[in-house]
């Protein structure tokens, strides 16, 4: 009797982790007919590939319905979309290791030319803010526009826990959400944004920012990162 319950226990455990995992990298109905798109089904990489190479390195894996960073030593690099986007509605799920750092970054650029994804684009920075060095840094923080605009409020959860992020990328006009909240605003390409830029760390890459469309990727910082139910919504 007893082995009996347990099997059944462990049966029904089971199949509410896979359905779980499943709704995590699904579209509802809804979604579906207001255009969305997974960026990822949950199960390989198939849509991704590593910055200026022509297939995913194997850093990166897929584990529980993520996109994981491993500690692997070869393949690696920053993962990014192997499709180009302008106008755009685009969320993720992520969760960082303690005191780790990792970023989404869009408008890339790809050419041999470029050593990194950061030489051509912006960041929405990725961060365990309690203990990570960049924490201490203003503009570096996590739902940050990094090094160029700080987030308005911090709704950030601890290492370890889901975050909810979104990015709308609209003629030019940006806003970073994290966590339901608006946190960041900008528009790109006008005076005001060039004048942030020539202030910031980016002032010596010419290309930086300097695209309205690219692709889309997920950095390779050297720490542990998890990433789930990506989706992007084009914007006419």
């Amino acid at each position: 009797m007893k082995k009996i319950y347990l099997s059944s226990l462990f049966i029904l455990v089971s199949g509410l982790f896979t359905n779980s995992v499943m709704a995590q990298n699904t579209l509802t109905d809804k979604e579906k007919k207001e255009g969305w798109v997974l960026l990822f089904d949950g199960k390989s990489t198939a849509g991704w590939r590593t910055f200026n190479t022509k297939e995913a390195g194997p850093a990166w894996k897929v584990e529980d319905g993520a996109l994981t960073l491993s500690d692997a030593k070869d393949g690696r690099g920053d993962l990014m979309t192997d499709k180009t986007y302008e106008n755009y509605e685009f969320t993720i799920e992520w969760k960082i290791s303690p005191c780790g750092n990792s970023g989404v970054i869009f408008n890339v650029q790809e050419d041999p030319k470029y050593k990194a994804t950061y030489n051509t684009g912006p960041e929405m920075q990725v961060l365990d803010n309690t203990c990570h060095p960049d924490a201490k840094i203003i503009k570096h923080r996590a739902g940050d526009l990094y090094d160029l605009i700080s987030s308005s409020k911090e709704t950030v959860k601890p290492a370890g826990e889901w975050n909810v992020a979104k990015i709308v990328s609209d003629h030019g006009k940006m806003q970073f959400w994290l966590n339901g909240v608006e946190v960041v605003k900008f528009t790109m390409h006008d005076e005001a944004w060039e004048k942030m830029v020539a202030g910031s760390k980016f002032k010596s890459m010419p290309d930086f920012a300097k695209a309205s469309k690219g692709h889309i990727a997920l950095q390779d910082h050297g720490n542990p990162v998890w990433y789930r139910s990506i989706k992007i919504r084009e914007l006419k």
